[in-house]
Parts: structure tokens; sequence; C-alpha cells
């Protein structure tokens, strides 16, 4: 038995990853505990207490907050329980193994995609969750790319903000306070991911500004995908989730059995080098879009809105 600890299953995302997790577990001969937190730490933490107190096998986390599971993590190894931190790596904790995408090229893909359609001007910077890790691994990964550009003056950085619980609300509500502030002088939003950059988008639209300003994304949500290809959202990163779940619930599998797995990386997460394993995104646009439909992860019906 392996327990699945999600961080929220209300967003689209992470309800493909529980999906294609469980398939691949069961083809592995394991069964499935999945439990999402609905963006609670605290409720992640007592699912996960309740885990270790049912004798799961193996724990795969997507943590809420990256930084209050310590304690979690020790009861499950006291327990002789191997923990898989999944996408999000946990910090400052004995976790036996990271799978995730390599969130700083994500961060770069979603810069340079912007750039390529908006060289110069105004740029914000729209971050996600402040509580999650990799919301910063891809805000360095974006200044990777932005920082050369500033320093030239080919572009000017004016603002950055988080986005909570990388909620789209809280990007509106961002966007529409930046645009007021700027009198619509705005050319481009890093946006980290679909979620904030629809909000985005949404705050533009009512301004008129729909598709004339570059927004990038991330996920490869529907909704983003839609807007990459009527041309409001310059781009999105999409991640293959049937291949992080995958690998990941083989993953887990082969820690229960003691088996080696095959690691690509090790990754700093405060306590220790955690060893790790990055796949590698896909940078999605209007040009390559179709990619997703002979990837499986969406029909023609759904991209374009057509049979």
């Amino acid at each position: 038995m392996l327990g699945f600890s999600i961080s929220d299953l209300r967003l689209e995302r992470w309800a493909r990853d529980r999906d294609y997790f469980i398939e691949a577990a069961e083809k592995l001969g394991a069964t499935v505990n999945v439990q999402s937190a609905n963006a609670d730490e605290q409720r992640q933490i007592q699912q996960i207490e309740t885990m270790i107190a049912q004798g799961v096998d193996a724990i795969v986390i997507v943590p809420f907050n990256s930084e209050v599971l310590t304690n979690s993590v020790a009861e499950a190894k006291s327990a002789d329980i191997p923990v898989v931190s999944y996408d999000r790596l946990i910090l400052n904790a004995d976790v036996d193994a990271y799978i995730s995408f390599d969130n700083t090229r994500v961060g770069e893909m979603q810069a340079q995609g912007v750039v390529d359609a908006q060289p110069t001007g105004r740029y914000f910077l729209l971050g996600g969750s402040p509580t999650d890790n990799n919301a910063k691994l891809l805000r360095r990964g974006q200044m990777n790319v932005l920082q050369p550009l500033v320093d030239t003056g080919a572009i000017e950085i004016i603002g950055d903000q988080w986005a909570k619980e990388w909620s789209p609300t809280e990007a509106l509500s961002i966007i529409e306070n930046v645009l007021t502030a700027n009198a619509n002088d705005v050319d481009a939003i890093v946006a980290s991911n679909d979620e904030t950059a629809g909000g985005a988008i949404q705050a533009l639209a009512a301004q008129g500004l729909a598709g004339t300003v570059a927004v990038s994304g991330q996920d490869a949500d529907l909704a983003g995908v839609r807007r990459v290809v009527e041309g409001t959202q310059t781009m999105t990163v999409y991640k293959p989730l049937r291949q992080i779940a995958s690998e990941a619930a083989k993953l887990a599998v082969q820690l229960v059995h003691g088996d080696q797995p095959d690691y690509t990386d090790k990754i700093d997460n405060g306590m220790k080098d955690v060893d790790s394993v990055l796949l590698t995104p896909i940078n999605i646009t209007k040009d390559n879009v179709d990619v997703l439909i002979d990837d499986g992860f969406y029909t023609k019906a759904q991209v374009h809105g057509q049979p």
C-alpha cells in the first residue's frame, strides 16, 4: 500500500497526477491511499500521520507547504516508511527521494517564451505560492534569462508579487492593481503557471489588452492551452504528467523492495542532498500545441474546439 498525499486535488493538474499514479502503481502490484489536503498544511500533516499509523509501505507527498513537514517525515522514517517528495521538494527533512521536472529550466522557458514574443519593454513578474519551493526555483530560472536583459536596459522589471496558493483570483487582483498603477503601460507578464496566467489575462481583457501583452504559463491546463491557441497567452510548459506519475510509482515501489532507483541528480533541501530524478519539460506555443494531442493528453476537439 502506497500513501499519496496531495496538496490540493481541486486543481485540474493534481487530479491527473492522481489518476496516472494509481494506474501505474496498480500495474506494479501496489494499491494506493490518496488524500487531498485542499491547501491546508495542518490537514496534510494529519493525513500523513494517519497514513503512518495505518502502516503504509511508502508515502509519496506533494507538499502544500514545503517547510512544515520535517517532523512528519521524521515520524515516517522512524516507522521505516520511505518518503518520496513529488514535484515539489520538501525542505529541511530526511526524505528518501525527490522526483520532479527541472523547475529552474521551466522558469527559463517561461521567461524566454515571453522575451521571444516581447524582447523589450516593461515586465511584471507574477510568482506562484510563497509557500511552494517550486515557485522560488521558477523565479531563479526566470531571472537567469531576464537579468542580462535588465542589465542592458532592454527590459525593465516594474514589479513582482507572489499569488497565494497559486490563486487565479489573487493573480487577477494583483494585475488589476499593476495596470492601474502603471496606466496600463505593461508589455509582458511572466506568470508562473496557467492558473495565475488566467487571472492576469482576465485583468488584461477587462482593459482590452488581452493578446497584446505577452504572458507565460505552465502545466498545460486546458484553459491555458486554449488561451495559447487563441493568442491571449504566449506559451505554457507541458510537463508530461503520465511520465512523472508513472516514474514516481516505480520509484516508491523500488524503495519498498529495497531496489536501487536510477537517480539523475542530487538536490540540497537544507538538511541533505536528496537523491533526485529530474525530468525534461516541453515548451508549448501556438506552433507546436498539437504535441499535446499526439501525446494523448488532450483530444483535437478539446484543444481546437472542433471535431
